[in-house]
C-alpha cells in the first residue's frame, strides 16, 4: 500500500493556494470526467476571462467564488502511483486564521506559498509560526507567480534568503524552496522549461518522495483512556488510542493520576484478541485487577509524564473577545475536559520578529504565552516530548466556542508541591451541627437594583428563624479584602473569584452566605457557581430596569458615568449580561423588600426542603 502524506497549503491572501492544488490535480489527471467538465463550464463565468480557473476545484462556497478567496478548509484526497495524499487547502485571510490552524493540526507537512511579486509577508510569518507551533517539522515553500516577474532567478534567490532567515527561528527537519507558477503550471507536476536555472524537482515529485516518519511522542507507552467498556459484569476494558510506545500482554501499566498499577491481561485490536499493539492503534485493554480508571486517565509504561494542575502554554488566540488574566474556560487536553483559569499572561509573541512583548490582554490571531491552572490534577507533557499529551484547546464556558488552541511548554513545579489537606471536622459535620444546608445566595444586578437592601432584609429573616448566616456586600469587601483591585475587566474577574472562594470557605463552615455584587459577566457568575458548587449555589437576578436604577442613583454613580467622570460603569459604558437561567428573578420597581424576601424564601424551601423546619411548616 502506498504511504499516506497529510499536508496543508497556506500563506497570505491571494498567493494562489487553491490554484496550485487545483492545477496539480488537473495536470496529474486525478479528476473524474464530470469534475473536469464542470471545471471548464464554471471557468467560463469565472475571473480569468474564460481561461481555466483551477481554484474552483477547491473553493466550493459561494462566497469563496464571488470573492476569489478561500474561507473554509477544503480537504481533498488523491492518489498517484507512488503515494496517497490528503491535502487541506486553508484560507490566507487573517480573519480566518483559526481555520488555517485547524488544518495545520492534522498535517505532517506544510506547503507555504509566497507571492513572488510581494515576497515574505506578515501572514506568511504568522502561518509559518503556527505550523511550527502545531508540530509540523517538514516545510515546502512554493514561491508562486514566477510568470509575473518573468521567471527572474535573482528575485527568487532574494526571497529564498528571506525564507531561510525567517525559518531560523523555528525547529524543523526538512525544508524545500522551489519556484512555481500555479496558473501556468510551472514546476507543479513537471519541470518548467521557463526556469532552466532551477535544478530541483517539481512540487508533486518532491511530495511523492519525501520521507516522513510520524513521531510517536516518546519511547514509553502512553494511552489516554477515552471510554470504559463494561458490556456485562464479566468484562471491564479501557478503550483509547495508543499515542506512544507498544503494549504487550503481561506488561505492568500505571494509571495516572492515581498511580495505581495493574498487569495487562487482554488486548483487543479491531475486534480481535492480540498479544501486542503499537502506537496509532485504537485498542481495548483489560487488566488483571479492578482499578479506578475513568475517561481522562492515562495508562503508561516506562514513561512518566507530568501530573499537576499548573503549567505554561503557548496559545493561538482565536476568540473575538480578548484574553484577560483571570478568565475561566474549559481546557481539553487528551481525553480530559476540565475547568481552567488563565492565571497570568507572560507575554505575546511578535509574529514578525519572534520578540516577546509584555501584554495585559491578547486579541484575535495573536500568539501568547501564559500560565494556566486547572481545577484538579491532570496528566500532561511538553508538546515537544509528546504531542498527544501536550496539545490543548480552550473552550468558552458560556458559548462553548473554541477560544484558543495551544501547546504545553513547561511544567510549573510549585503545583506539584501542594496537597489538599483533609480535615476530620468536615463541611457536613459543621452543617449538621447548625442544622442547615450550607448554601450561597448570589444576588446579581445593576447598581441600584436593590441587591444590598434585599440581602440585608433576607439575612434578618434567616437569622430570626434561627439560622447562621453571613452577608458579603460588594462595597464592604472592596474596602477590605479586595481594596487592591480596580474596576478594569481583569480586576472585576479577580474580585468575583475571591468572593466565590470566600463564600465556599464560609459554606464549608456550615454558614448560609448571601452575596450582593453586580457581577455583570455570565462567565464570572459561572466561575462562581463552579467554585462554590451547583448544589450550593442559588442565583438571584435583581432585574430592575436600568431606567429605574438610574432614577434612584442612590450613590450618584450614574450621574458621574453620564458626565464621563466614571469610566467602565456597568449599564452605561460597560455591559451587563443578563442571567439566562436565574433561580429567582425580582424586579424591585414596585415590590417591597419583604415581598422580595418571600419570593427568595419560597425558592429556597422548594430546593432545600430541610429549611422548612425553621418556620414550623415541616411535616
Amino acid at each position: 500500500m502506498n504511504s499516506l502524506l497529510k499536508f496543508i497549503t497556506c500563506g497570505s491572501v491571494d498567493d494562489g493556494k487553491s490554484t496550485l492544488i487545483g492545477h496539480m490535480l488537473y495536470d496529474a489527471k486525478l479528476l473524474f470526467a464530470d469534475q473536469e467538465q464542470a471545471l471548464h463550464l464554471d471557468s467560463k463565468v469565472g475571473s480569468r476571462g474564460g481561461a481555466i480557473d483551477y481554484s474552483l476545484l477547491l473553493d466550493g462556497l459561494m462566497a469563496e467564488r464571488e470573492q476569489g478567496i478561500t474561507i473554509d478548509v477544503a480537504y481533498r484526497y488523491f492518489t498517484t502511483e507512488k503515494r496517497s495524499f490528503i491535502v487541506a487547502d486553508t484560507p490566507g485571510h487573517e480573519e480566518y486564521t483559526r481555520n488555517m490552524a485547524v488544518g495545520a493540526s492534522f498535517a505532517d507537512l506544510a506547503v507555504i506559498l509566497v507571492d513572488a511579486t510581494h515576497g515574505v509577508l506578515v501572514q506568511t510569518r504568522r502561518h509559518a509560526r503556527i505550523c511550527a507551533m502545531m508540530g509540523i517539522r517538514h516545510f515546502v515553500f512554493a514561491v508562486n507567480k514566477m510568470d509575473l516577474i518573468s521567471y527572474d532567478e535573482g528575485r527568487f534567490e532574494k526571497i529564498s534568503r528571506d525564507i531561510r532567515r525567517m525559518m531560523s527561528e523555528h525547529e524543523f527537519e526538512t525544508m524545500k524552496i522551489l519556484p512555481v507558477s500555479a496558473t501556468e503550471g510551472d514546476n507543479i507536476t513537471q519541470k518548467s522549461s521557463h526556469m532552466l536555472w532551477y535544478r530541483g524537482v517539481s512540487l508533486l515529485t518532491y511530495l511523492e518522495n519525501i520521507d516522513i516518519h510520524e513521531s510517536e511522542g516518546g519511547e514509553g507507552f502512553a494511552m489516554p483512556v477515552q471510554r470504559v467498556c463494561r458490556p456485562d459484569r464479566t468484562f471491564r476494558g479501557f478503550q483509547g488510542q495508543i499515542e506512544s510506545g507498544m503494549l504487550r500482554i503481561g506488561d505492568e501499566v500505571t494509571s495516572l493520576p492515581s498511580s495505581e498499577k495493574a498487569v495487562v491481561s487482554r488486548i483487543i485490536d479491531a475486534g480481535k484478541d492480540v498479544d501486542s499493539a503499537e502506537c496509532g492503534h485504537a485498542v481495548t485493554v483489560s487488566l488483571d485487577r479492578e482499578v479506578d480508571i475513568s475517561r481522562g486517565c492515562v495508562l503508561v509504561k516506562d514513561y512518566q509524564p507530568y501530573v499537576g494542575s499548573l503549567f505554561t502554554v503557548r496559545l493561538l488566540w482565536m476568540d473575538d473577545n480578548p484574553l484577560i488574566a483571570g478568565k475561566n474556560y474549559y481546557l481539553k487536553l487528551g481525553t480530559r475536559l476540565i475547568p481552567a483559569i488563565v492565571m497570568n499572561i507572560n507575554h505575546k509573541i511578535d509574529v514578525n520578529t519572534g520578540d516577546e512583548i509584555p501584554a495585559d490582554a491578547t486579541y484575535k490571531n495573536e500568539i501568547v504565552e501564559c500560565d494556566i491552572s486547572v481545577s484538579d490534577k491532570i496528566v500532561y507533557d511538553k508538546f515537544r516530548d509528546n504531542q498527544a499529551l501536550g496539545s490543548l484547546i480552550l473552550i468558552d464556558r458560556v458559548t462553548n466556542m473554541t477560544s484558543a488552541c495551544g501547546v504545553v511548554l513547561r511544567n510549573i513545579q510549585r503545583s506539584n508541591n501542594l496537597t489538599w489537606q483533609k480535615l476530620d471536622v468536615t463541611r457536613e459535620f459543621r452543617a449538621g451541627q447548625k442544622g442547615q444546608p450550607p448554601i450561597t445566595i448570589w444576588m446579581t444586578g445593576l447598581s441600584g437594583a436593590g441587591k444590598s437592601v434585599v440581602s440585608n432584609e433576607l439575612e434578618k429573616h434567616l437569622v430570626a428563624l434561627g439560622m447562621h448566616t453571613m452577608t458579603l456586600d460588594g462595597d464592604n469587601v472592596r474596602m477590605g479584602l479586595n481594596r487592591n483591585l480596580g474596576f478594569k475587566e481583569a480586576d472585576r474577574i479577580e474580585n468575583i473569584r475571591r468572593i466565590a472562594e470566600v463564600a465556599k470557605l464560609m459554606n464549608d463552615a456550615g454558614l448560609i452566605v448571601i452575596t450582593a455584587f453586580i457581577s455583570p459577566y455570565a462567565r464570572d457568575r459561572q466561575m462562581a457557581r463552579d467554585i462554590i458548587g451547583s448544589d450550593s449555589f442559588v442565583e438571584v437576578y435583581m432585574s430592575t430596569p436600568l431606567e429605574e436604577c438610574e432614577r434612584r442613583d442612590i450613590k450618584g454613580l450614574y450621574k458621574k458615568a453620564r458626565s464621563g467622570e466614571l469610566s467602565d460603569f456597568t449599564g452605561i459604558s460597560s455591559p451587563y449580561e443578563i442571567p439566562q437561567h436565574a433561580d429567582v428573578s425580582i424586579d424591585t420597581t414596585s415590590l417591597e423588600p419583604e415581598k422580595c424576601v418571600a419570593m427568595i424564601w419560597n425558592t429556597l424551601t422548594e430546593r432545600y426542603p430541610q429549611l422548612k423546619h425553621f418556620d414550623g411548616t415541616a411535616t
